[in-house]
């Protein structure tokens, strides 16, 4: 939902006939259709998307195996597998999930508009449900729209779904409709009919520590030619995430940052990591391996266009305070982060398979001449000290400790999205 604010409404269902009459009377007519979100030119001025969770489902009495045992298992009992510390920085929301239903996601660039929606959806439903849990998500103010609240441009490499008249642009990854909606073209999983043209939703709540990065960034950064101390800074971070703040791809602007490509989405996204000669297995000159993007999209390293989700997530929380940059830390009562939000045909094969597989695997990308460590940022070791490599360019099988978690899991959940047809025709009958 390409839009300046998103409301995540988790409900708690009291009244399953409740519930389901005000769905099927009131409620259906106004979620937004799959295709009209892949363009701003069909979106409505207010977007509506409703998932649910296993125990959501079975609350509505919707039998039938979805065939994810992730999602009906739920994020909690995955904790520790994605690399929380257990579930001991969750907030209460997500440590009980048996009263965690579904939730409503409200996108507009006018707050009036999604408090005029929270009123409508909560008159209609009436006593039926109730709320647990609201998180306002915000993009970020002039001139940081559409960064992250580390700083750097966000949303830049999303795949391209074959089949939803989307003219991918070079670099794009082209994925199989079935990859991102269940019952289409790439997803193999037997299921019943009514879940076609749905999707699987991870929710993660992540705060985000920027303070303590921005301080990790200028300590550790190890200097470089006649950079200044705040360019090698600006370097190093850069390294990090794989592209500069701008969104300028390291991998083409190994050294300084290019507005104008990271501008241009015919080139921003045109890259492998390959440059021949140099050899891919050991050559960290331009984009270390350890690199969110990288880890996340390996390209050229590894091909797996299965592991693709589709990222919808938003920033949350206030910009960081003159006493909080004063004091190189952040305060925790003014909690921001990152609601993340993918969807996928597969929850073992999306999100959890890259949080896992890719970003926690100190020894991923595989076949490289020292093991890259752990994406430094999402890449989680249950609170434990996590390590990379390349960090210096001048010594790039150098180890490099990272002792504290710049990111830290509030907690999350697994819904299903269904299609339109299927909440009239099935969920809410």
């Amino acid at each position: 939902m390409r839009k300046k604010l998103e409301l995540f409404y988790f409900f708690q269902i009291d009244d399953t006939a409740g519930f389901k009459n005000a769905l099927h009377n009131s409620v259906v007519d106004i979620i937004t259709p799959t295709k009209a979100m892949l363009s701003t030119a069909t979106q409505p001025q207010v977007a509506v998307n409703l998932a649910f969770s296993q125990t959501g489902l079975n609350k509505l009495g919707i039998t039938g195996n979805l065939n994810d045992t992730t999602f009906s298992a739920g994020q909690a009992s995955d904790a520790d597998f994605l690399g929380d510390p257990s579930t001991t920085n969750w907030k209460s929301v997500f440590k009980s999930p048996s009263t965690l239903h579904g939730v409503f996601l409200i996108a507009s660039d006018d707050q009036t508009k999604i408090d005029t929606m929270v009123t409508f959806l909560e008159s209609t439903f009436g006593s039926s449900q109730h709320n647990l849990y609201k998180l306002q998500g915000n993009v970020r103010p002039a001139p940081f729209e559409g960064h992250e609240q580390f700083g750097y441009m966000d949303g830049i490499a999303q795949p391209a779904v074959r089949g939803f008249n989307i003219f991918p642009h070079p670099g794009q990854l082209v994925v199989p409709a079935g990859i991102i909606l269940t019952g289409e073209t790439g997803d193999n999983a037997t299921r019943p009919a009514w879940t076609k043209d749905g999707s699987f939703l991870a929710f993660r709540e992540l705060q985000q520590l920027v303070p303590e990065f921005d301080k990790f960034v200028a300590d550790k950064a190890a200097p470089f030619d006649n950079f200044t101390a705040s360019q090698s800074a600006e370097l190093f971070g850069a390294r990090i995430v794989g592209r500069w703040k701008s969104g300028a791809p390291v991998d083409l602007a190994p050294r300084a940052d290019d507005p104008t490509l990271a501008a241009d989405p015919d080139r921003n996204n045109n890259f492998d990591y390959s440059h021949p000669p140099a050899d891919i297995t050991s050559d960290q000159s331009r984009c270390p391996f350890h690199a969110h993007i990288r880890k996340s999209r390996p390209r050229a390293d590894l091909s797996a266009p299965r592991n693709t989700i589709m990222r919808a997530g938003i920033p949350y929380g206030p910009e960081v305070t003159t006493a909080e940059r004063s004091a190189q830390a952040s305060n925790l009562t003014l909690e921001r982060g990152l609601a993340f939000v993918s969807y996928q045909s597969r929850i073992a094969d999306g999100f959890q398979f890259l949080q896992h597989n890719w970003l926690n695997n100190p020894g991923f990308i595989f076949g490289k001449n020292v093991d890259p460590g752990h994406e430094p940022l999402v890449g989680a070791n249950q609170n434990s000290t996590r390590f990379i490599t390349g960090a210096d360019i001048n010594n790039p099988t150098a180890l490099l400790n990272i002792t504290q978690d710049f990111i830290v899991s509030r907690g999350g959940e697994y819904f299903f999205s269904p299609s339109i047809s299927a909440i009239r025709n099935t969920i809410s009958v």
